[in-house]
C-alpha cells in the first residue's frame, strides 16, 4: 500500500522525467522550424527546357568551374529544378535520358510507368550533352531563381 510519503518520494522523479520529455519535444519542434528539417534548399534554379517550342525530356546538368556536376531530370513538360547548384558561372548541359538516342526530334520512349499514355518530350541534341560542345552557360546566384533553357537543333 502506498502512503503519502511514498508518493512524495516519486513526485520529484516523475517531474524530472516529464520535464525532460517536454524539453526534448520542444527541441525537436525548434529544429524543424529552424530549417534543420526537410524544408527545401535555400538555393534553387528552376525552369523549362524546350527545343523549338517542344518540352525536352532529359537531364539538366550544371558544371562548375572546378568540374563538380549537379543534375536533375526534366518532367514531362520540360520543367526542372536543381537544388543547391554550384554558385557562379556554370556550363549548362542537357543530356538525353539513359538508353535513349539523342536526335532532337522523336519522342523519348521510357519504360512503362505512371506516365504511360502521356506525351513525352523530345530528346535534346547531342551537342548539349558535353561540356566541350555546349554553348550554354548561366550565372548562378544565391536564392531561388528561374532559368529557362531554349535549345536549337
Amino acid at each position: 500500500m502506498f502512503s503519502a510519503w511514498t508518493l512524495r518520494g516519486f513526485r520529484p522523479l516523475l517531474s524530472r522525467r516529464v520535464a525532460v520529455a517536454v524539453s526534448l519535444a520542444l527541441l525537436i519542434a525548434a529544429l524543424g522550424v529552424s530549417g534543420c528539417g526537410p524544408q527545401g534548399a535555400a538555393n534553387v534554379v528552376s525552369g523549362k527546357v524546350t527545343l523549338t517550342g517542344e518540352p525536352v525530356s532529359g537531364i539538366v546538368v550544371f558544371v562548375a568551374t572546378d568540374g563538380k556536376e549537379v543534375s536533375a531530370p526534366t518532367a514531362l513538360d520540360g520543367s526542372y529544378q536543381i537544388e543547391n547548384p554550384p554558385m557562379g558561372q556554370v556550363k549548362v548541359l542537357v543530356r538525353a535520358m539513359p538508353g535513349v538516342i539523342s536526335s532532337g526530334g522523336p519522342p523519348v520512349k521510357d519504360a512503362p510507368d505512371a506516365n504511360a499514355g502521356k506525351k513525352q518530350g523530345v530528346s535534346p541534341p547531342q551537342k548539349y550533352g558535353a561540356a566541350q560542345t555546349t554553348d550554354l552557360t548561366y550565372e548562378v546566384k544565391p536564392g531561388k531563381q528561374t532559368h529557362d533553357i531554349p535549345l536549337s537543333p
